[in-house]
C-alpha cells in the first residue's frame, strides 16, 4: 500500500540522519544553549533577513502553537481563527486549556480576510458592554491553509495592515511552510512573512526534519521571558541539540526549499491527474495537498490500494478526500495512482 494520508510518514531527510549520525558522540550544552541550535538561529535569521529575530525550537505545532499563543496573551483575551484552522480543529482543544478562546471566523477558500477580521474587531470595540466579551488580541492564520491554498502578498500585507491599525498581534502557523514557499502559485517569501508577521513558526515535521518546528519571534514584548514559558509548558528539550540540527541542516544550500520543491512537483502531477478525470476540487491548490472530491465507488477501490485522507462526505454519493504529498514521495507511487484513478 502507498500512503498519501500525510506527508511525514517517513523519517527524515538522509543529510539530516547523517548530521544526526555524525554529531552522535559529540558533547554539547543543553536546554537550547548548544551550538547547533545557536547556528541554526542565526542562519534562519539571516534566511528571515531580521538579525533582531528572536528564534526558539519546539518539538511539534500544537505545542508551538499554545506555548506562542500563550505567551502573547493576557488571561481574558482570545484569537481570531478560520473555522477551519488548526488550533481551532484538529488540537484537542489546546488554546481553551491554556485559558483563552479561539474566536473562530467562517473561512474563504481556507483564509481568513483583512475586512472580516476589521468588521469582527468593530463589533467589538462598539458594543458598549464590550468588558464582559473575551477581548480579541490575535489573528492566527495557517500558510498553507488546512484546505491547501495560499495566503498572496497582498492578502497578508492586508491583514498585517489591520492588524497594527488594532493593535492586535499577528501569528502564522507554518506547519508546510516549506511547501508554501516552494509552490510555483506563491508570491509571498520567507522575507516578506518576517516582515508582516509579529510570530510564526518555520514546520520541521512535515517538511523533512524527523521532528521539530522553528519558531520565529519578532515583536519584542513576545519575546520577554519567552523561554521561561517554554519551560513552563513542557517545551524545552534537555537535548535541544537534535532539533537544532536538523534546522541547521535544513536551512544550509537552501534545502528547505529544495526537498518540499521536490513534494510540490508530485502534487502537480496529481492536480493534472485528477483534472485530466474530470474531478472537481474542495479548493484550488497549488501546494502538497490535493483534495479531489471521488464519487464513492472510485474512493472505495482505492482504499485497498492506497492510504488517504476522508475529508467530507456529501449527500449526492461523493466525497472529499485529501491526498498529501512529500518530500519522499516518489514518481512511482505518484504514477500509478494517477493510471489507476484513470481506470475508471
Amino acid at each position: 500500500m502507498y500512503s498519501f494520508s500525510n506527508d511525514y510518514s517517513e523519517g527524515a531527510h538522509p543529510i539530516i540522519l547523517e548530521r544526526l549520525s555524525s554529531t552522535n558522540m559529540d558533547q554539547t550544552d543543553v536546554y537550547g544553549d548548544d551550538s547547533y541550535s545557536a547556528h541554526a538561529a542565526e542562519l534562519i535569521r539571516a534566511a528571515c533577513g531580521r538579525e533582531d529575530a528572536e528564534v526558539h525550537f519546539f518539538l511539534g505545532g500544537t505545542q508551538a502553537n499554545f506555548t506562542i499563543i500563550c505567551a502573547a496573551l493576557r488571561s481574558y483575551q482570545g484569537v481570531y481563527s478560520s473555522s477551519l484552522g488548526h488550533i481551532n480543529t484538529h488540537e484537542a482543544g489546546a488554546i481553551e486549556h491554556t485559558g483563552h478562546k479561539v474566536l473562530a471566523l467562517p473561512a474563504t477558500a481556507g483564509k481568513l480576510t483583512a475586512a472580516q477580521i476589521e468588521e469582527s474587531h468593530l463589533l467589538y470595540l462598539n458594543d458598549p458592554k464590550r468588558e464582559h466579551w473575551v477581548q480579541p488580541k490575535m489573528v492566527y492564520v495557517s500558510h498553507p491553509t488546512e484546505v491547501g491554498t495560499l495566503y498572496s502578498r497582498r492578502e497578508l500585507t492586508e491583514l498585517a495592515d489591520v492588524c497594527r491599525k488594532y493593535g492586535l498581534y499577528l501569528y502564522l502557523d507554518g506547519a508546510r511552510l516549506g511547501y508554501a514557499l516552494a509552490s510555483p502559485g506563491s508570491d509571498l517569501t520567507l522575507k516578506d512573512i518576517a516582515q508582516l508577521c509579529d510570530a510564526f513558526y518555520i514546520g520541521g515535521t512535515k517538511c523533512g526534519a524527523l521532528i521539530g518546528e522553528a519558531a520565529v519571534l519578532l515583536t519584542p514584548e513576545l519575546k520577554t521571558d519567552f523561554h521561561t514559558i517554554m519551560k513552563q509548558n513542557g517545551a524545552v528539550l534537555a537535548k535541544s541539540r537534535l532539533l537544532g540540527l536538523q534546522f541547521e541542516a535544513l536551512f544550509t544550500d537552501n534545502l528547505y526549499e529544495k526537498i518540499c520543491r521536490h513534494g510540490i512537483d508530485m502534487a502537480m502531477c496529481l492536480k493534472e491527474g485528477f483534472a485530466a478525470k474530470g474531478l472537481a476540487v474542495v479548493a484550488e491548490s497549488f501546494t502538497n495537498q490535493q483534495f479531489p472530491i471521488l464519487p464513492e465507488n472510485m474512493y472505495r477501490s482505492l482504499l485497498p490500494m492506497y492510504a488517504m485522507g476522508s475529508w467530507e462526505v456529501y449527500s449526492n454519493g461523493t466525497r472529499a478526500v485529501r491526498f498529501c504529498t512529500s518530500w519522499a514521495t516518489s514518481e512511482e507511487q505518484v504514477g500509478k495512482l494517477i493510471r489507476d484513478i484513470k481506470s475508471f
